[in-house]
């Protein structure tokens, strides 16, 4: 069987833009599935809260954009939410 060199190097070069292409879209994609992974566990955190402060009368709501943010800065996410919802009385 006789392949030409022409469609070996088309393969070839096919392959290496697959590769590229590969590496170029997997970064993104690993930031989004840190992002997600990050707003369900400020969910998970938005929900303790929740459950800790029922004994105190305070609660914070649930959704996606308080999960988001805790999700993602953290400790001072659950600080900056305490914080606006003191301020604008919520």
């Amino acid at each position: 069987m006789y392949v030409e060199y022409s469609t070996m190097f088309a393969y070839l070069i096919g392959i290496i833009i697959l590769f590229f292409l590969g590496k170029f879209f997997a970064v993104p994609m690993k930031i989004a599935v840190k992002l997600i992974f990050n707003s369900i566990l400020g969910g998970v955190v938005i929900f303790i809260i929740n459950f800790i402060g029922n004994f105190i009368n305070f609660s914070i709501a649930l959704n996606f954009i308080t999960a988001f943010i805790i999700g993602a800065l953290g400790i001072p996410g659950v600080l900056l939410i305490i914080v606006l919802k003191n301020i604008f009385n919520v």
